[in-house]
């Protein structure tokens, strides 16, 4: 039974990221209305998570996954398409170290962790003690993943990919680190990992085909999808490939998107 939505939380990945890789790649005047259509569906997404909110079926933590890759996908775009990002779109400033390079680089992001915080209240809000909680879970382990890759990323990881930034980001480049290692990322690991095997044995113990089986399994699906991601900061691949067949140009922003999502990643 648990099968099926370990499939279904690959698939939501997979055609997520995919869209936002091939939106981001398309020419610059085509974001705004790509960004507004995103919106729309976000909002349409919050009310259903609503709707949903009291759904105890399978069915319901389904929808209440989708809707929470598709409000994450919205924030993920407006990032990528450099809309939402932060107050300092400046490079690190030369020699910057300590508490000086940490706040350049936060005042690079904090408009869109902030937003993302928000929403992530929001739906929590709209589903205060209602029986599925899809949505906000989903939502905030994808906050919690991004959060991780992006101090990695601060902190230092042998495989940066920071070639495929697009020119509207190519600043960020500057905040990141290639080191061998950092103290942080074993400890990312195990809380991946350790995430995943907590939801896989809640799916376990729950009732099979319930509500909270699928929502459980699918918790799991993701929080393994997001070791996979991190893993990708220290080994010799390039993720980015994965993702060629969805760029409908040769423009870089396309592969950008890669590294967004291995940052705040559809997962």
């Amino acid at each position: 039974m648990t099968v099926p939505p370990l499939l279904f939380a690959l698939l939501m990945w997979f055609i997520g990221t995919g869209t936002i890789v091939w939106l981001d790649s398309r020419p610059r005047e085509t974001f705004a209305t790509s960004l507004k259509l995103a919106g729309i569906a976000a909002i349409a997404a919050i009310v259903l998570v609503w709707i949903k909110a009291d759904d105890v079926s399978a069915g319901g933590a389904y929808v209440g996954f989708a809707a929470a890759i598709v409000i994450w996908g919205w924030h993920e775009m407006s990032f990528l398409m450099g809309v939402v990002a932060g107050p300092n779109r400046a490079i690190c400033p030369p020699g910057a170290t300590g508490w000086r390079r940490f706040a350049a680089a936060t005042a690079t992001v904090i408009h869109h962790e902030l937003a993302i915080a928000a929403t992530a209240i929001l739906l929590a809000a709209v589903t205060w003690g209602a029986a599925n909680q899809a949505a906000p879970l989903a939502f905030l382990l994808l906050f919690v993943l991004r959060l991780s890759a992006k101090f990695n990323l601060y902190l230092g990881v042998p495989n940066l990919s920071d070639e495929v930034f697009p020119p509207h980001l190519a600043y960020l480049k500057s905040y990141f680190r290639k080191a061998p290692l950092n103290p942080l990322f074993p400890v990312s690991i195990l809380l991946g990992s350790a995430i995943a095997a907590w939801a896989w044995i809640a799916a376990e113990w729950a009732p099979p085909g319930s509500g909270a089986s699928a929502c459980a399994t699918l918790l799991a699906g993701l929080a393994a999808l997001g070791v996979v991601e991190h893993l990708f900061l220290v080994l010799p691949l390039r993720d980015a490939r994965m993702w060629r067949w969805a760029s409908s140009t040769s423009h870089q922003a396309a592969k950008a998107a890669i590294n967004g999502t291995r940052s705040g990643k559809i997962a």
